[in-house]
């Protein structure tokens, strides 16, 4: 079994609650990764309808998750339909909430009936080119994932900032994995905030709210990926993120609202 999938593992504990332990496997400087986390909320959803495809999943952090402990997933079904099932996920460890999670699932079409971009995927380098994110002290994540920055926007490693604050690159699981829907949750949130390449690494970023727009399945083990942020203002910092696979099929769009912080 895959190592995401090991740690995907929920036990059922009652019609609507399930529960888990939060690894070590997928951890950002030792909090766990929003997107883990999410993507357990997504999976603690998904046995409580038949309509199989998330596409949409929102989550509000309240407060930081703690690796290595078991953690409670209380589903509320808000609303069952012929086209759309909306859900609730709130999590909670020893007692306390930590996160809040919505989603809206949908039948899986094979085909779609309407398909316009107004944008083409963003222009990366290639692969052999670009910069991967080492594993470093209790950044986990990059031990599982095989994220690669652009070298246009991964100046700030040798403390060259950019212009604008932008990631872009290419991302998939080490270990080879099937894509699929709570798989893109994950990705959606692996590359390092993009503030960070005009600001450093001494800016903090953590996640106010998070959600994933889920268009497609990839057809490819790699995605290519853009994450941008325009604006920070009264201490917040907006990222919208965009993933496709190496069709040139859209996957998931994401926008994240994060407190910003520079601790200089």
């Amino acid at each position: 079994m895959h190592r995401f999938d090991q740690d995907m593992a929920l036990e059922k504990k009652g019609e609507t609650a399930v529960s888990g332990r939060i690894s070590d496997e997928w951890s950002i400087n030792g909090n766990p990764n929003g997107g883990y986390i999410m993507a357990l909320m997504l999976s603690s959803m998904l046995d409580q309808t038949d309509k199989k495809h998330p596409a949409i999943v929102t989550a509000n952090y309240i407060g930081p998750a703690r690796v290595g402990e078991d953690a409670c997933f209380d589903v509320e079904i808000i609303s069952r339909g012929k086209s759309f099932d909306r859900m609730q996920s709130v999590l909670t460890q020893q007692g306390k909430e930590k996160v809040r999670a919505w989603a809206t699932f949908a039948e899986k079409h094979d085909e779609c009936g309407d398909t316009r971009y107004e944008r083409t995927p963003p222009t990366v380098a290639d692969r052999d080119s670009c910069i991967p994110i080492p594993e470093f002290g209790g950044y986990t994540l990059y031990r599982n994932m095989d994220v690669r920055l652009d070298p246009a926007c991964a100046g700030w490693f040798q403390g060259q900032l950019a212009d604008i604050s932008e990631h872009k690159g290419w991302i998939r699981f080490k270990d080879p994995r099937p894509m699929d829907a709570i798989a893109l949750v994950l990705m959606a949130d692996a590359f390092p905030p993009p503030v960070m390449s005009s600001q450093g690494m001494q800016a903090w970023v953590p996640t106010i709210e998070f959600s994933v727009n889920i268009r497609s399945v990839p057809q490819s083990s790699w995605l290519r990926a853009c994450f941008r942020s325009r604006y920070i203002t009264c201490g917040l910092v907006e990222e919208d993120g965009e993933l496709w696979d190496e069709n040139g099929t859209l996957v998931a769009i994401s926008r994240q609202i994060a407190q910003f912080r520079n601790r200089s």
